[in-house]
Parts: structure tokens; sequence; C-alpha cells
């Protein structure tokens, strides 16, 4: 009887402290994105946007590479590859440079607001591409989050086209993190967290070399404050965030985790008003709340 008390009470502890290390990774993972999007505004005004996201992911990979060594990983099986690869395209490669780029006209309140809509379409992918149908809470939601989108678009038309097609690469930019998500969840299944990852951060970096020669250019003229702040753009939102998230999203259902997210761009705001005296425009406010309920309302199918 003692040994059958002792094996429970061993169970349930280490099930708690399975659920604490989830919760503190997740934590960490959404404070380290919340700093990207103000750190990226301000890197944004010495480095152009393709050479920002190479120089990060670069960094990155380094990083996650060095961390392969040491613990000795290896890389994922064909199946397992091709889908970290793709994961990789499309979140190291078109998230990041559409970002960057949307962050040279939308501040990184806002920028957030919208690009947390990610979680919507993560939902509706799953309803096409894992046939997991569109119930009606799907497509309230839909309809909700547009309407809030649509308010922030009116927010930043008052500013001229560029903020327009900020926004618009604010919403390809979440786009891409849904897409990333549902094509790396099944990679996780059959592969670690760390080579997931690393492989991903590489295929994003090995896409982006085009921007290399300019990247060099940019380097030579760049503030050491500049170089600082890709390094931990590298390191921090990069590396240990996205590997982070890779472990979290292995032990948790994909939709849930990305519900998440609402809270990043709350500390976006926080975060962008006390480091660069932004504040994000007045319709940008209810326009990102009415957002992040459609989302709140899809998820709940």
């Amino acid at each position: 009887m003692q040994v059958v008390e002792g094996s429970m009470v061993s169970s349930v502890s280490s099930r708690v402290g399975e659920r604490g290390r989830i919760a503190a990774a997740l934590a960490l993972t959404l404070l380290m994105w919340a700093s990207a999007f103000v750190v990226i505004r301000s890197a944004g005004k010495h480095f152009s946007p393709g050479p920002l996201a190479l120089m990060r992911i670069v960094v990155g990979s380094g990083v996650l590479g060095a961390a392969m060594i040491a613990r000795r990983e290896r890389p994922p099986g064909p199946g397992a590859l091709a889908r970290a690869a793709w994961a990789g395209v499309l979140w190291f490669g078109v998230y990041m440079l559409a970002l960057n780029a949307a962050e040279r006209w939308v501040d990184a309140g806002t920028s957030s607001l919208l690009v947390n809509t990610g979680p919507l379409f993560v939902a509706v992918l799953a309803g096409w591409l894992l046939a997991e149908g569109f119930p009606r809470s799907l497509l309230v939601g839909c309809t909700v989050s547009l309407a809030g989108a649509g308010l922030i678009a009116l927010s930043v038309s008052g500013r001229g086209s560029h903020e327009l097609v900020g926004a618009a690469l604010c919403v390809l930019a979440a786009l891409a993190y849904a897409l990333a998500v549902v094509i790396q969840k099944p990679a996780l299944k059959v592969a670690g967290a760390l080579p997931v990852t690393w492989l991903a951060c590489s295929a994003g970096a090995v896409v982006l070399l085009g921007f290399a020669p300019q990247s060099a250019h940019e380097l030579t003229t760049a503030s050491a404050g500049a170089i600082l702040e890709v390094i931990y753009l590298g390191v921090g939102p990069t590396a240990t965030a996205f590997l982070l998230w890779a472990y979290v999203l292995s032990r948790m259902d994909a939709g849930r985790l990305g519900a998440t997210t609402y809270v990043v761009p709350p500390l976006v705001v926080v975060i962008s008003w006390m480091t660069l005296g932004q504040v994000p425009p007045l319709l940008a406010v209810p326009g990102g709340l009415l957002c992040l309920v459609g989302v709140g309302i899809a998820r709940r199918h």
C-alpha cells in the first residue's frame, strides 16, 4: 500500500512539475515576443527589413546550432524535416520580413494587435486543412475580428497609404504565422523541439541569404546599440523564445496555445509606451480588442 501511495504522490508531483515548466516557458516566450515588436521598431531605424530579418535569424540559428552540438542532437527525419523547413520559410522568412517592413510605418502596439489575429487564421486553416469544420462560433469570430481589423485600418487611413500597407503586411505576417503553426505541429510529434526549431530557423536564413550583401553594408554604418538590438532579437525572441514555444506546442493543443498570444498586444503597448513613447491611434485600441474578442469567440467551438 505504501509503495502504491508513494508512486501516486510521485506521479502527481511529476505532473505538477511539468505544468510549472510549461507555464514558465510560455510566460517567458510571450514576454520575449512582446519585447521583439518594440526592439524591431527601434532597430528598424538603422537596418532595412531584409537585413534585419537575416541577421536576427543567423544569430538565432547559430545559437540553436551550438545547442544541437552540445546536446549531440540529430536532425529530424525526412517527413519532419520537410515540415520544419516549410514552417521556417513561413515563420522565419515571410513573417519576420513582413513584420519588419510593417513596423517602418505602423507603431509597435498597432502591429501587435493586427499580428495577433493569427490564432483566428489557425482556426480557419485547421477547419480547412485538418477537416475540423467551420462551426457557427468560428464564423461569428471571423466577422468580429474582421470588424476589428477594419477599425485599425480606419485608424491609420488618415496618415497616408504607407500606414495601410503596413497594416496589410501585419495581416500577411499573421497568416504566415498561422500556416507555420499548422505545419509545425505534426513535426513535433516525431522530432524534438530543438532539432525542429534549429532546422526551421536555418531554412529561414537560407531563404533570406539574398540580403547578405546589404546586411554587410548596413553593419558597417550601424551603431553599437543597434547591433546589440539585433543580437538580442536573435538570442532572445528567436532562438530562446521559438525553442520554448516548440517545447510547449509539443505538449499542448495548437488552438489552445495560439489563444495565449492574446496577452502579447497589451504587453507591447505598455513596453512601447515606456521605452519609445508610442501610443497606438485612438481607434486601434477598440479595433484590437474586437480582433481579440473575435479570436476568442472563434476558439470556443
